[in-house]
């Protein structure tokens, strides 16, 4: 349930071939600015860390893991490099993407671009006359069901051939594509994922703002965070692929998570609403299963259980990505954890989950204080 973004235009191709692939060419590391400690400066068990990095070197546990960062009371850990990667390289996020986008849209809501949750998906297209497939459904399509992956519409990720699939092909029109599929189901009723919602906020962004997603995160996001090296893939029509384009440093993720774990703000700076930050770290959408930890759904973010039986007081909340692109908050125990990768398997996509779980918060030195 992760999007796979391929180059779709002759510009991102253009880029690409510079920039690689997977990621960019090794330059300068931007600033970094923030205190590094050894773990146990910060209560964390550094033979368990230690443990954990040698069991990777080693392709014991993701073997095709590119970085792993801990960031504990704001101070980095652990920051750690495997396969040839480097520290300057921007990584493909695939649909960490989606989380940054989510981020986007509380700026938006709070500077007043965006109305509010509840405003009608189709009110941001009011030149697009000719969209298919319009019914009531269609128009009662609002905002917040684009966040929590409840649109209704008819749009899978499954095969050469998906809608998401023919989508990543096209230059141009992918906001018409969209809106064109048939419904399938009321809106806000069942939980599918569907990158193509979070495509279409692109355009959103664009019709309200007058900026690509790019361009307004430079200015709102990126910028305030001190942000330098990404690259975010666009079509001809330089709209961001908001679902699964963008790339960055390790680094540069890791300070995404660290502005979340602070309600949203970054020194002095509230770069994203810190009620934004609470709700889209908030279980929106309940898919637990019988029998099992809690789990669920904010707005573009995943929500976990505090541990694997579901004990803790606060929920953690993680960007992912195809290949095994992760962003955990951690809440409770103040910390961001950073995985970026390769995984060429569903199983070994959902490991550094496993890993965080049985490695990495195992290593919490537990007192009074937690």
């Amino acid at each position: 349930m992760e999007t796979l973004v391929r180059p779709v235009t002759i510009l991102s191709i253009a880029l690409l071939s510079v920039w690689g692939i997977e990621g960019a060419n090794p330059q300068t590391p931007a600033a970094w600015d923030w205190p590094v400690a050894v773990p146990e400066e910060q209560g964390l068990d550094a033979q368990k860390l230690t443990g954990l990095v040698d069991a990777i070197r080693k392709g014991e546990l993701c073997p095709r893991l590119h970085a792993l960062l801990v960031v504990r009371h704001g101070c980095l850990v652990v920051e750690e490099y495997f396969n040839g990667w480097e520290a300057g390289r921007a990584h493909t996020l695939q649909s960490v993407t989606k989380s940054v986008t989510s981020a986007l849209v509380g700026i938006a809501l709070a500077r007043g671009e965006f109305k509010g949750l509840d405003e009608k998906v189709l009110d941001f297209f009011p030149d697009m006359k000719d969209i298919a497939n319009r019914d009531e459904r269609k128009e009662a399509i609002r905002l917040e069901d684009l966040l929590t992956m409840r649109t209704g519409v008819d749009f899978h990720e499954s095969g050469e051939n998906s809608p998401l699939d023919t989508l990543n092909r096209l230059t141009t029109g992918w906001d018409k594509f969209y809106l064109d599929r048939p419904m399938r189901d009321p809106p806000g009723t069942k939980f599918s994922y569907d990158s193509g919602a979070a495509v279409l906020l692109s355009a959103m962004l664009k019709s309200r703002t007058g900026m690509h997603a790019l361009e307004y995160a430079e200015r709102h996001l990126f910028g305030p965070l001190g942000i330098e090296r990404k690259l975010w893939i666009a079509n001809l029509e330089g709209h961001s692929h908001t679902g699964g384009g963008l790339f960055l440093t390790a680094r540069d993720a890791a300070r995404f998570g660290l502005l979340y774990l602070n309600n949203g703000r970054w020194g002095d700076t509230q770069i994203v609403p810190g009620d934004w930050v609470r709700k889209s770290l908030s279980m929106q959408v309940d898919l637990t299963a019988p029998g099992q930890p809690p789990s669920g759904y904010g707005y573009l973010w995943w929500i976990g259980a505090p541990d694997w039986q579901g004990n803790g007081h606060e929920y953690v909340g993680f960007a992912r990505g195809r290949w095994g692109q992760y962003i955990f908050v951690v809440p409770e125990h103040d910390m961001v954890v950073v995985f970026l990768g390769d995984a060429k398997s569903g199983e070994e996509s959902a490991k550094p989950i496993q890993v965080l779980y049985d490695r990495i918060l195992d290593a919490v030195r537990r007192s009074s204080k937690e």
